[in-house]
């Protein structure tokens, strides 16, 4: 009989992020090894649209318990820290279950870069809601650190990530303009910096793959930037091949798949030097610099072979045995 895997999350399954895209590219994984995977998500309650993130759900848990009970885990991960998890954490707690969480976003950053709240307050709320926690999941060792640094005092391991190559095939080759092309996928908002990638139209021919509450200004403001929309599969490999360097201009990430996914088609990577491309990039697949442009530049003359190989560390395999081999029972 297989083992009952529930996940909690605040996402909806069909958003486009690093959370619902690591927890999807697991599952066949899990099935192999005899788990099911079951989710609890914003459209099994009440749930109202975020504001000014429409695709973001808030969800309304009346009688989350109740759900759990009826769902039967064997095990279960609290994913996110929104009001589904924290309801979840809530009723788990009362009811002496233990569980998981993860750490997937720099949630005090980007609460203080769109809403104003203060980073020290959200800091409180998030050392209280995972500091019962069996395991607390974390993308790399630099946010390992960071967090044992904020105050975090419960056993907490690292969980990589991976890539889908079977699906990430492109069927286009590579750049022959006459500028470089630099790519950015993700999404497209204010707390991902897009404006130090922007600021470079006139040099590079900028490509962003992706949608979000930003766009509209972004736009408005950069009329060289090409915005082409969703991707996913081919047409997203065929953007990565085709692109000379991609940039992750984010500095709030706290890994970004999308580095991974450029490194799998051999285009090299331009970041910051903070948490996520520290960990991510090296000397053979990237660049990073305080100044953006000098890390396009120094990734232009990169071999795209070497950047390629490089990357065949990161597998969905190795992320589901770290999910699996620090699951907790929840009794």
């Amino acid at each position: 009989m297989s083992k009952k895997i529930l996940i909690i999350t605040d996402n909806v399954p069909d958003q486009i992020n690093g959370v619902v895209v690591t927890f999807k590219s697991m599952e066949e994984h899990a099935i192999l090894d005899g788990y099911t995977i079951v989710y609890l998500t914003p459209l099994q309650f009440l749930h109202v649209s975020c504001p000014g993130y429409s695709e973001v759900k808030l969800a309304f848990p009346w009688q989350i318990g109740k759900k759990i009970e009826e769902i039967s885990p064997d095990y279960i991960h609290i994913a996110t820290e929104g009001p589904l998890g924290l309801c979840a954490r809530l009723y788990l707690d009362k009811r002496g279950y233990r569980y998981n969480t993860s750490y997937h976003t720099k949630f005090p950053e980007f609460l203080k870069a769109i809403y104003g709240i203060p980073m020290p307050m959200t800091w409180s709320y998030l050392r209280w809601f995972h500091k019962h926690s069996g395991k607390l999941l974390v993308n790399t060792k630099s946010m390992k650190r960071e967090l044992e640094g904020k105050g975090f005092t419960g056993p907490m391991v690292t969980w990589t990530r991976g890539v889908d190559r079977n699906k990430l095939k492109p069927t286009k080759g590579y750049n022959y303009g006459k500028k470089p092309i630099v790519l950015y996928v993700g999404r497209v908002s204010k707390e991902k910096n897009l404006d130090a990638l922007c600021v470079m139209q006139d040099t590079y021919d900028i490509e962003i793959v992706g949608d979000g509450p930003y766009r509209k200004k972004l736009e408005e403001k950069y009329p060289r930037v090409k915005f082409l929309g969703y991707q996913q599969d081919s047409e997203l490999a065929n953007s990565y091949a085709r692109a000379d360097v991609f940039c992750f201009p984010s500095k709030s990430d706290t890994f970004g798949i999308v580095m991974i996914e450029a490194m799998s088609l051999g285009t090299p990577v331009a970041a910051y030097p903070v948490d996520g491309p520290l960990d991510v990039i090296d000397e053979y697949t990237g660049c990073m610099d305080k100044n953006l442009h000098k890390a396009i530049m120094v990734c232009l003359e990169m071999d795209r072979d070497i950047v390629k190989q490089r990357s065949d560390m990161w597998t969905w395999e190795q992320c589901w045995t770290i999910f699996k081999d620090n699951l907790v029972d929840i009794y």
